[in-house]
Formats: C-alpha cells, sequence, structure tokens
C-alpha cells in the first residue's frame, strides 16, 4: 500500500511539474534540458560548430539541447543504456571510464573537444548523504575525464550534490581551472540537493607557464 501511495504522489507531482509539460511541448526527453539551458543563458556555453562530448547522457534531452544549438558540430552522446537516435549525435553505449569506449570516442575525433556535460546520478538510496557521495565519485571521474579530453578555454559541467564530497570536488576543480562555479537552476526541483559545477572561461591550469 505504501508504495502505490508513493507512486501515485510521484504521478501527482510529475503532471503539476510546469518543466515536465513544457518538455512534452518542446519534444525533449526529460525535463532536464531546462537545467542545460538555464546553466547556457547564464555562462553563455553553446554556439554553432562546437565538439561536445555527453557522458552519462540516456535518456538524452542534454544531447538533444547541444545538438540543436551547435549545428554543424560534432556531438558524442555516451550511456551505458542505448539511446533513441539524436540528430547529429554519435552514439556510443559503454561506460566511459573504459579504455576501450575512450579508445572509440578518441577515433571519432581529430582534436580535444570544446565541451564535456555529465549529468550523470546514481540510483539513489534516500539516504541523502550517501547519495552525495556516490554521485559525487560520479562527478570527480567525469571531471578526470574531462581534463583528458577539453582544450584550451573548453568548459566542463557536472551535476553535483550538496554536502557528502561537495567541498572537495569544487576544491579538486579549482586545481585544475579556472573560475569554477556552482548553479542550481530554477528548473531543478526546489527539494533537491543537486547543483552543478560549471567550469566557465577556462584554462588548464596544467598547461600554464
Amino acid at each position: 500500500m505504501k508504495k502505490n501511495k508513493i507512486s501515485k504522489n510521484w504521478v501527482n507531482k510529475q503532471r503539476r511539474d510546469i518543466y515536465v509539460r513544457q518538455s512534452k511541448v518542446d519534444g525533449y526527453r526529460a525535463r532536464s534540458a531546462y537545467k542545460l539551458i538555464e546553466i547556457d543563458e547564464k555562462f553563455k556555453i553553446f554556439k554553432g560548430g562546437l565538439s561536445v562530448i555527453d557522458i552519462g547522457a540516456a535518456p538524452g534531452s542534454w544531447s538533444q539541447y547541444s545538438s540543436k544549438v551547435i549545428k554543424n558540430g560534432k556531438l558524442i552522446s555516451i550511456d551505458l543504456k542505448k539511446m533513441e537516435p539524436i540528430g547529429n549525435s554519435i552514439q556510443i553505449q559503454g561506460d566511459f571510464t573504459e579504455g576501450k569506449v575512450q579508445d572509440e570516442i578518441k577515433n571519432n575525433l581529430t582534436a580535444k573537444v570544446d565541451v564535456v556535460l555529465s549529468d550523470m546520478a546514481v540510483n539513489t538510496t534516500g539516504i541523502k548523504n550517501i547519495d552525495s557521495i556516490q554521485t559525487g565519485e560520479l562527478c570527480k571521474e567525469a571531471m578526470a575525464f574531462a581534463k583528458e579530453m577539453i582544450k584550451e578555454n573548453g568548459y566542463f559541467i557536472s551535476k553535483i550534490f550538496m554536502g557528502g564530497t561537495f567541498n572537495e570536488i569544487v576544491a579538486e576543480g579549482k586545481k585544475y581551472f579556472k573560475d569554477v562555479k556552482v548553479f542550481k537552476p530554477k528548473s531543478s526541483r526546489k527539494d533537491s540537493k543537486e547543483s552543478f559545477i560549471t567550469v566557465s572561461y577556462t584554462h588548464l591550469r596544467a598547461h600554464e607557464t
């Protein structure tokens, strides 16, 4: 009975959510598209011709927005799950931390990329501190990947949860990037601890002389 009540509450919440409703109008696969749209509006990241890697891309709303705004640029979407095709996206099914997947990514590139995106989160346990720590580990892996893949003046955007390893991740970002920002879009649910770490106007510190 309790499970049915929770499911009913979730359905009702979805029906009331303006971003869920708008995503159906705009053709996005998930409401999360509007988080990236807000990030882009604030930090002015995307433009035509950019190269973008979206890791943990399923169901694909961030890739949908990226494909729309980069136009004739290059988009690689990676996830463990198989996704429906998205515009000009090159889709790779697999774990982005594995060597064979990284080799496949590099085989589809002729240079480093302008943007690395990650909206990844673990399947939540309901214990907020544990969820924060585990999602933080994903963010660290995504950041390590981004350090290898983005070019000078590139951007890294990743989901991050407040609490847990939050301060550690922000400090780690500041070791390698300039101007690390944390931003919570209005489209992020008020009861969610998620924010997004946005490395904007970046030069990799490791490349400085």
